[in-house]
């Protein structure tokens, strides 16, 4: 089909990257792709505009209808950010997995509005494009997920609390 190829192969690690925030697994990531990918080769004709906010509003469909079959993976190992050489990575490694956790402990629609937003880096309003819903639910969804954040204690860095006061 005309385009696809080049689409699916310009745009697959950067869909990897997105599932993996999803999923928080690796494995799992790359079926969500091939999955959303297969979807979109079949409708690929009609498919008009940009194509990333139709595949993008399949891996979050794809991926909350799998997790309500309760069809999880194990969880990640790979906690070793690139580029971290000179840096204390102990402490690095130990921010990163509260991250995680924090970040996978939120409600599946906030996990996907955090993660299209901050790591997807689209728009509010692409946000919900993708998501299908309203740009005020969109706001609302991230303002609640990033209040979560605030509040998580395993994110809270003692040390630059004690520099602040």
């Amino acid at each position: 089909m005309d385009g696809f190829t080049e689409y699916a192969g310009h745009s697959h690690e950067r869909l990897c990257r997105t599932a993996y925030l999803l999923t928080r697994n690796w494995a799992t990531a790359e079926d969500l792709v091939q999955t959303a990918l297969v979807k979109a080769w079949t409708v690929w004709r009609r498919i008009e505009g940009d194509p990333d906010r139709y595949v993008y509003r399949i891996i979050v469909n794809t991926h909350a209808s799998w997790w309500r079959r309760r069809w999880r993976g194990e969880v990640p190992t790979e906690v070793m950010p690139e580029g971290s050489a000179g840096r204390d990575l102990a402490k690095t490694v130990t921010d990163r997995e509260a991250l995680w956790a924090a970040t996978g402990a939120l409600p599946g629609q906030q996990r996907a509005v955090v993660v299209l937003h901050y790591f997807g880096d689209l728009t509010h309003q692409q946000v919900a494009d993708v998501l299908g819903c309203s740009l005020g639910t969109v706001k609302k969804q991230l303002s609640r997920a990033l209040a979560r954040l605030r509040v998580d204690s395993t994110l809270h860095d003692p040390d630059m609390e004690e520099a602040v006061r």
